[in-house]
């Protein structure tokens, strides 16, 4: 009895040292490293690889190349149209996904040209570069049915009779650097001057020369219209060193930005209306792009000497400060920055990236604040770049609203053409920061470090 009483005590024993064998400690502050655990994180966390990054610009190239191509046909018979001598008046640029000659895809062009710069790819310049030859092509075989009515509904009648500063100042801007990168053959200055033309001369104005529309309301400002001109007058300033381009560009920022920039928040509102006694201010993500895209382009050319630097510099810096506190912890940005119940958006996410990207490139502002979360963007925007390069959560085609419901419920839709630019900008762009910098993983966070 004494026996069996030992021999189940042992057993007992052996029973027990096996179960805490095979149970693992609990975890707790005691025995776990906390801090070390792995976050469930919605998009990818730290530094991309230039490969992969390339990768995902490289998708979208292959996407747009093949949908959207650069030659003329016959609207009712598809055929292709190749002698120009004789106008055929159902000629047509053979329909694509996308415009050729719309103000967002001279940001694409421009992305483009940038992804050659940054890639060593030629075929990102190509693409601009053949597009841009093309449309240079059939000017003279479209102007006389523009001329004869400059509303006319035909391919190039925004490149020949410019009505507003969409149709002129991004495709302007892009044309004068594919002209400065020598990629383009093919004379494009006539075009160029036709579109700053319309910008310096025709677009209407404020009483103190400030770009402005008549809609929705009279003496509207619009804070788009800066990309759609600012940039352009830049790039002209530096292909013809006339100092007045340089001045024309500062004295627009400087006059949206008085009216239309909060300064407690850091962001501009959209628009801003001259008969208005209260300006509601909704700040709109991609307009906000548009502005900080605007200082960074203009600082770009901008002579080092020029007196109004210094203060774009400063506005630039703003900007970036309140943009940085808006960011949602996805890496994307909303489209009402301050209200973060609205979605999620692209498009504005990837200028964003893209300009804070270029900024720190050029010295302009403090890498170790921003670079982190430049890279969170560019991790953000690449999860929605699909297999086929298109690019999903892209706000349509927006004007001026005063009520919240009207930002709140824009669509969007793989087809809205603005985020294709951008993308391409800031891939490019993320590509060259990560040449220039180097970043670790320290205490789990992302962090800039001296190059090695």
């Amino acid at each position: 009895m004494k026996s069996a009483l030992v021999l189940l005590a042992v057993l007992a024993l052996t029973g027990y040292v096996t179960v805490a064998q095979n149970t693992p400690p609990k975890a707790n502050d005691s025995t776990t490293p906390l801090h070390l655990l792995q976050p469930d994180y919605p998009v990818p966390y730290g530094q991309p690889k230039i490969e992969d990054v390339t990768k995902v610009i490289g998708r979208v190239y292959e996407y747009l190349e093949s949908t959207t191509p650069a030659q003329l046909v016959d609207r009712q018979s598809n055929q292709p149209i190749t002698d120009y001598a004789k106008f055929n008046p159902n000629a047509i640029i053979k329909p694509g996904d996308y415009r050729l000659t719309s103000y967002e895809w001279g940001v694409t062009y421009a992305g483009m040209l940038l992804a050659s710069e940054a890639t060593g790819d030629s075929r990102y310049a190509d693409y601009t570069n053949k597009r841009l030859a093309f449309l240079a092509s059939v000017i003279p075989y479209f102007r006389a049915q523009v001329s004869a009515d400059p509303h006319a509904n035909t391919p190039l009648r925004a490149m020949l009779a410019p009505h507003a500063l969409d149709d002129a100042g991004a495709m302007a801007a892009a044309m004068i650097k594919a002209s400065r990168s020598g990629g383009v053959k093919t004379d494009l200055r006539p075009q160029i001057n036709t579109y700053l033309d319309y910008i310096t001369k025709k677009e209407y104005r404020l009483s103190d020369g400030t770009l402005a529309r008549n809609r929705p309301q009279p003496n509207t400002l619009w804070l788009d219209d800066l990309f759609m001109s600012v940039p352009a007058l830049a790039q002209m300033g530096k292909l013809t060193g006339d100092a007045t381009y340089f001045d024309e560009a500062v004295k627009q920022v400087l006059q949206f930005s008085k009216r239309m920039f909060n300064k407690e928040k850091g962001l501009y509102m959209h628009g801003w209306v001259e008969g208005m006694s209260v300006h509601p201010e909704f700040h709109w993500a991609r307009a906000n792009g548009w502005g900080v895209m605007t200082a960074v382009e203009l600082l770009d050319v901008l002579p080092e000497n020029h007196k109004g630097r210094a203060a774009v510099l400063e506005q630039l810096r703003a900007h970036v400060r309140g943009l940085a506190a808006c960011q949602s912890g996805s890496g994307f940005w909303h489209q009402l920055l301050d209200r973060n119940d609205s979605y999620l958006e692209t498009s504005a996410t990837a200028i964003y990236v893209y300009s804070i990207a270029r900024a720190i490139n050029r010295g302009w502002i403090d890498p170790k604040a921003y670079a982190p979360m430049a890279l969170l963007g560019w991790n953000a925007v690449s999860t929605k770049v699909t297999d086929k390069g298109q690019v999903e959560g892209t706000c349509v085609g927006t004007g001026m609203g005063f009520d919240p419901a009207f930002y709140y419920h824009r669509p969007i839709n793989v087809y809205a053409a603005h985020s294709y630019g951008p993308v391409l900008l800031a891939g490019a762009e993320v590509i060259n920061l990560l040449k220039k910098k180097t970043f670790e993983i320290n205490d789990s966070s992302l962090q800039l470090t001296e190059k090695r």
